[in-house]
């Protein structure tokens, strides 16, 4: 694609970065192919080529963001499964990252966008603040058809019928490997998890324990940032971020680490991004460390060599996050594992399509993404399984909220597998 920013504009890096990501693109139109917004609406302009369109004029021109490029760039769910099928490697993430924060800077949103950003801003990456929220719309909740904005509406049902008591592993501390110590990983805690399903991190160190590793909780990590960055706070998200980094720097410099273990493949996704995240900072090169070190769970729990095991004469239809199959390209580990300890798994029609929470779109977007939801829920039912997993807390609310089928999150499964307490979500589903 042929570019026309001024010597002057280059001299941004931000700018210089997305002229190189802009001139890769060949106008293929591969990726209309595989973008769900595309398939849904029809319309060019919601699928990557039409949006990257929008964005070159929008970044060349100098100009503050209009309403109509604002509309079609929110119409984006980040899934990435354009860049899983673009041939000219075009890194549309950071493009689309570097619009939003264009959008936030230079586009006054109505105030009811702006107070139901600032909301989620303000509340999703707090633990605390996210479970008295979630408290409030479980009264709330009844209510609903009062609610004026759907946005609202989605908001009241995303809250669980079930909200887990505050766990102790959250807290700054060392869980010490079982047997012979093979590893010692820092586990990221997340923010929304821990207050939706405190199982998963609770799983996660009972599971690395066994396997031989030693497990810590930094003091003072917290939102990896994502949340605030797909929302184009840019500056917000890298305080948060920045907080992390420190933490694990310090664990490395100190006694170390082996990995910087991370079980929602949506903060990963942004974690392994820390070094670009943080280009000319400072910090540049302790982020570059944490992104190299970062593993999804499931790729470290490749290295440490599983034990097989029986049938567990259990159908799991297996989900993959789009963090995780198109932001991290990580495929095959999650099903390799899950038939590894005894479960026979399948997958749906489509399974490189979103399932329609990515991150805050569900609440921002929740048209477009009750509609994929609805798809999601029908090719995964339909290979009738015994229960859903997956490997991103998103997802798993998600799909949840639409189907009676038990979601549950891969390493509870594996956890199970191999000694560990059955996952909640099956025996609170049984008759």
């Amino acid at each position: 694609m042929q570019t026309t920013f001024t010597p002057e504009q280059l001299k941004d890096p931000a700018i210089a970065r997305s002229n190189k990501i802009l001139r890769a693109c060949v106008h293929c139109g591969f990726c209309t192919a595989t973008c769900p917004t595309y398939q849904l609406l029809g319309d060019e302009l919601d699928s990557p080529r039409g949006r990257i369109y929008l964005i070159k004029d929008m970044l060349e021109s100098g100009r503050p963001a209009d309403e109509k490029t604002v509309r079609h760039v929110d119409r984006c769910l980040s899934c990435l499964a354009c860049m899983t099928t673009c041939p000219s490697g075009v890194h549309y993430m950071h493009l689309v990252d570097h619009a939003r924060a264009h959008i936030e800077k230079t586009y006054r949103r109505p105030f009811s966008d702006r107070a139901l950003r600032w909301l989620l801003a303000r509340i999703l990456p707090y633990p605390s603040r996210f479970r008295l929220a979630l408290l409030g719309a479980r009264i709330g909740r009844p209510f609903a058809f009062l609610m004026p904005d759907a946005r609202l509406k989605a908001m009241l049902a995303m809250a669980p019928r079930r909200i887990p008591p505050v766990s102790r592993n959250d807290a700054p501390q060392v869980f010490a490997a079982i047997g012979a110590r093979r590893m010692r990983v820092a586990l990221m805690t997340g923010c929304a998890q821990r207050a939706l399903n405190t199982d998963i991190n609770d799983a996660t160190i009972r599971l690395l324990r066994r396997l031989g590793c030693e497990v810590v909780i930094a003091r003072g990590i917290g939102c990896c940032g994502a949340l605030t960055h797909h929302m184009g706070k840019s500056d917000e998200a890298r305080a948060t971020a920045a907080r992390n980094i420190r933490a694990w720097a310090a664990e490395m410099a100190g006694e170390g680490l082996d990995a910087v273990v991370i079980n929602t493949s949506g903060c990963g996704t942004t974690v392994k991004d820390y070094g670009h995240l943080f280009e000319a900072d400072p910090l540049q090169a302790e982020a570059q460390a944490v992104a190299e070190m970062a593993l999804d769970i499931t790729e470290l729990l490749m290295k440490l060599d599983v034990p097989e095991g029986a049938d567990r004469g259990l159908t799991v239809a297996y989900h993959a996050a789009c963090s995780l199959q198109h932001g991290q390209q990580i495929r095959s580990a999650p099903k390799e594992l899950l038939k590894r300890v005894g479960f026979r798994v399948v997958e749906p029609a489509d399974p490189h399509l979103c399932c329609g929470s990515a991150g805050t779109y569900n609440l921002l977007q929740p048209e477009i993404s009750g509609q994929l939801k609805a798809r999601k829920v029908k090719t995964l039912e339909a290979r009738q399984p015994d229960l859903i997993a997956a490997g991103n807390i998103g997802c798993m609310m998600q799909i949840g909220s639409g189907t009676a089928v038990p979601v549950v999150h891969t390493v509870e499964l594996v956890d199970w597998a191999t000694g560990g307490q059955k996952p909640r979500a099956l025996t609170e589903n049984q008759p």
